[in-house]
């Protein structure tokens, strides 16, 4: 930046104080009266911005210190929660929850089951994705697998296309920009060419994840990944009414409560094997591969968690900064 010359000084120490520049009218003023001390006018209008910038500064540590305790307190109660004796049985799910890049828990969940259970072709369907940087299968990219994305929002698409360039030109990724909807669930899995055996589904659309699992046949995959409205506890049976064009209003108006989700997925032949520890994500398996890797009894009654989304607000599962996605070398 060019410095403004010492008689135009004063005003561009004014003009920047009033635009907020602080720390420039703060090094302009200096100069000033470092030239003119016993000026007291001039003086008094330094301190007056020097009191807006100290002013300043402490309101904004005041916030990021409230916002670091909030996540440490989440932390606690993150942790007083999982040390529960109660989820002690180590085929239960809750204790192995971690956050990479999940919005939740659901990195280290979902990565449990897969030790237990293997991995076959690692190719994974998730939609209700928004940007890809938040979600149950971006980890998954990291870790060399493959698959499908479907979002709806033009803007997300957007970004998803520009960010994940890389594995999308390299046929990695593939996205379909759609509303996915019991009608078209079968054709976005097919224009994603995804194969019919697929090791992972995730399902996060805030409304009709209990109609378009029901109605996909395309791909059946080995586990289900879906979100729940924990408002509704066992036995409620609770499931929005179909509407193909649906959008969530940030009420309790969406999807469907565990036990209905536990009991289509036993119709379609899978079983539920746990919850995060939030109440939002349901994990279920095909019956077949379960055995007795998981815990007993797998109902929705004994494996439901209620809801704790201010563990979320909180900051309890933060990792540091911003989510991103680039070019990663692993040496």
């Amino acid at each position: 930046m060019q410095r403004p010359q010492p008689t135009n000084r004063l005003p561009a120490a004014r003009l920047a104080a009033a635009a907020g520049r602080l720390d420039e009218s703060l090094a302009l003023y200096a100069e000033l009266v470092g030239r003119d001390p016993a000026n007291a006018a001039l003086f008094a209008e330094m301190m007056a911005v020097r009191g807006q910038w100290v002013a300043l500064r402490g309101a904004s540590e005041t916030v990021q210190q409230t916002r670091d305790a909030g996540i440490l307190a989440g932390r606690r109660a993150l942790a007083a929660l999982r040390a529960d004796p109660a989820l002690a049985d180590p085929k239960r799910l809750e204790r192995f929850g971690a956050t990479v890049y999940s919005q939740h828990d659901e990195d280290g969940i979902l990565a449990e089951i897969f030790r237990r259970i293997g991995t076959t072709d690692r190719c994974f369907f998730e939609f209700g994705v928004e940007d890809g940087l938040e979600c149950n299968t971006h980890l998954l990219l990291h870790q060399g697998w493959q698959g499908g994305w479907a979002e709806a929002g033009a803007a997300h698409a957007e970004a998803i296309r520009r960010r994940f360039r890389p594995l999308l030109d390299a046929g990695r990724l593939r996205l379909a920009e759609a509303m996915v909807t019991r009608e078209n669930i079968d054709e976005i899995a097919r224009a994603l060419r995804l194969p019919e055996e697929i090791d992972l589904l995730s399902i996060d659309i805030d409304g009709n994840d209990y109609w378009v699992f029901k109605a996909l046949t395309a791909v059946r995959p080995r586990v289900v990944a879906i979100e729940y409205n924990a408002k509704f506890p066992p036995p409620m049976k609770h499931v929005i009414a179909y509407r193909p064009d649906h959008s969530w209003q940030g009420t309790d108006y969406y999807g469907a409560s565990l036990q209905s989700l536990a009991d289509l997925a036993a119709t379609k032949g899978y079983r539920l094997v746990g919850c995060n520890i939030t109440g939002v994500n349901a994990f279920f398996v095909r019956a077949e591969l379960c055995g007795d890797r998981f815990a007993e009894p797998a109902t929705a009654a004994a494996l439901y968690q209620p809801p704790r989304y201010e563990l979320f607000r909180m900051g309890a599962f933060e990792t540091g900064h911003a989510a991103d996605f680039g070019a990663w070398l692993d040496v």
